[in-house]
């Protein structure tokens, strides 16, 4: 592999891959008849609601003099920019220009648009790749779906590549030590081998010899169009009632030096004890909840930016060496996708 095409492969990595589904925002952020900015892969978007009440997403860009459109306001379920009144739909045509009625532009499609799925509490948007330009189905984890698991999603932007937030949740043996004084994670041993299985939609990285005592497995889900993890923190008695508390984990680059997680902290419980749980989470169990999430952030801020570059690893890494491996397989594959495409085009 030529150095030019190992440098291509690392900045595609470090920027985030494309072809996925990627969590943009909580629900709750794109408040009806106001404009949303965020941004993706170094990439400035506008979510709002149209009339109906679904998210769109658009280029945060009007066509007309590059205002960003999150600055403008919602007209009729479509958007406006504040600048001089240009209209868009959700497919980035250009439907009406205040100013000047009749004008050339109308009936333009003028920016990209992008495909939006939202479930429980969160807008995921599709960023399309030359082999998947077109977004495929959203693939929930199975806790989405099933009605059982209760939840609470928190979402938190961090200073820091979005790879060190993966390479965390696939290092369960960072918790005894990094969470040693938390209220979930202070048992078990400290010393343990790790293992990989690989699975079908990824692998699952875990202590030999300790489970059910901390933070002991993880399964990363890593698909063609999607990457996520979940894992399992055993719950003291004075957490109340309730299954295993469950986190499922989404990270979302920003930039090169910055990223958002989203973590759906869930248990599968109904009836009455849903609702304890509910209020003990909110009276008491968040705010220590928190503050473990708090302690993954401060550490992989003060990390410098080519950490990987001096790393020694030892074998509590194979699942972030595994990691690592499949971001480079499909970094590589979305690469030659768009060299073929370049070379068709020329031919």
């Amino acid at each position: 592999m030529s150095t030019d095409l190992k440098d291509r492969i690392e900045r595609r990595i470090n920027q985030g891959l494309l072809g996925q589904w990627y969590a943009a925002a909580k629900s709750v952020q794109v408040k009806p008849g106001r404009p949303h900015g965020v941004t993706i892969l170094g990439r400035n978007l506008v979510l709002w609601r149209d009339a109906s009440g679904k998210v769109q997403c658009l280029e945060d860009f009007c066509p007309h003099r590059g205002a960003k459109l999150s600055r403008g306001e919602v007209h009729e379920g479509n958007i406006a920019c504040r600048y001089h009144g240009v209209i868009l739909d959700g497919t980035g045509t250009i439907v009406q220009v205040p100013a000047m009625p009749d004008c050339a532009l109308e009936g333009r499609r003028a920016i990209e648009s992008f495909t939006v799925h939202e479930m429980r509490d969160c807008v995921f948007v599709y960023m399309p790749s030359a082999e998947r330009p077109t977004a495929p189905a959203f693939q929930a984890p199975v806790e989405f779906l099933d009605e059982a698991w209760e939840g609470f999603l928190c979402m938190s932007r961090w200073g820091c590549n979005y790879r060190y937030a993966l390479d965390n949740l696939a290092d369960p043996m960072h918790g005894c030590y990094l969470h040693a004084q938390s209220f979930t994670l202070a048992y078990g041993a400290k010393q343990d081998l790790m293992k990989l299985d690989r699975t079908d939609d990824g692998f699952i990285v875990s202590r030999v010899q300790q489970q059910g005592e901390n933070f002991d497995w993880t399964h990363m889900v890593v698909t063609e169009a999607q990457t996520y993890c979940r894992l399992d923190i055993p719950y003291p008695k004075a957490a109340g009632p309730g299954s295993v508390f469950r986190i499922i984990g989404f990270t979302t680059p920003i930039d090169e030096t910055h990223c958002y997680v989203f973590f759906w902290r869930m248990r599968k419980i109904d009836g009455l004890a849903r609702q304890a749980w509910r209020f003990l989470y909110r009276a008491m169990l968040e705010e220590r909840h928190w503050h473990v999430l708090e302690q993954d952030r401060e550490m992989l801020e003060d990390m410098p930016d080519d950490a990987r570059m001096r790393e020694m690893l030892y074998q509590h890494d194979i699942g972030v060496s595994r990691m690592r491996q499949m971001l480079t397989r499909a970094a590589k594959a979305q690469i030659a996708a768009e060299d073929a495409a370049v070379s068709r085009t020329a031919v």
